[in-house]
């Protein structure tokens, strides 16, 4: 399932959102993704819950995953969770989730990707790249040469995020980077489909 963990990883967010994460999850899978994210930190148990098994069955035949919330993925039947590092152990989510299914880790740092490979996460993100309104405890941004020394330490699909959009897209790629979110610059444009494809195309050249 790694190999699904490429070019634009989408990641929901209604608070951005201008139609809502569902209309925006329909759309990213027209635009060809592999992977979507489904993050929501406003809603509670049962909302989440609720929009997470339709978000399944929009992605049924691509990888769905749920951010934080390992028994809302478990409940929604989602294909697995991806975590920060002050969210529950990678270890502990894994005896939760079970062998099978995928688990990604926020790092901020070589060490800490090296840890999580070694832990056995199935992929890693890299954050915050650039600086990001999108999640204000981002952190400080990175800059593009850290998914370069990600890249060199870890054998994981390397995702980048965090203020990234259509002008620094380019060097992220460069950089090495098997994937990148720009949550802003994709859900509150006019069209998501559209701007993910412009996303998309960036791994192609």
């Amino acid at each position: 399932m790694k190999k699904f963990i490429r070019r634009y990883y989408f990641i929901t967010d209604a608070a951005l959102s201008r139609a809502g994460n569902i209309n925006d999850v329909e759309k990213a899978v027209r635009a060809g993704v592999t992977v979507v994210q489904y993050r929501n930190k406003a809603g509670n148990s049962k909302e989440l819950y609720e929009e997470a098994r339709i978000l399944r069955q929009i992605c049924r035949n691509i990888l769905f995953l749920v951010n934080d919330r390992v028994d809302i993925a478990l409940a929604a039947g989602a294909d697995g969770v991806h975590i920060g590092q002050e969210d529950l152990p990678y270890a502990e989510t894994r005896k939760i989730l079970g062998k099978e299914k995928i688990i990604g880790l926020t790092v901020h740092n070589r060490k800490e990707a090296v840890q999580a490979q070694s832990a056995g996460a199935d992929y890693v993100g890299v954050s915050p790249i650039f600086a990001t309104g999108t999640k204000p405890d981002a952190g400080k941004a990175a800059g593009v040469n850290l998914i370069s020394e990600v890249k060199k330490a870890v054998s994981i699909p390397v995702i980048a995020i965090g203020g990234i959009n259509l002008l620094n897209a380019p060097d992220v790629v460069r950089a090495g980077a098997d994937g990148l979110c720009a949550i802003s610059a994709v859900v509150t444009g006019e069209d998501v489909e559209s701007e993910i494809k412009k996303f998309m195309k960036l791994f192609e050249k």
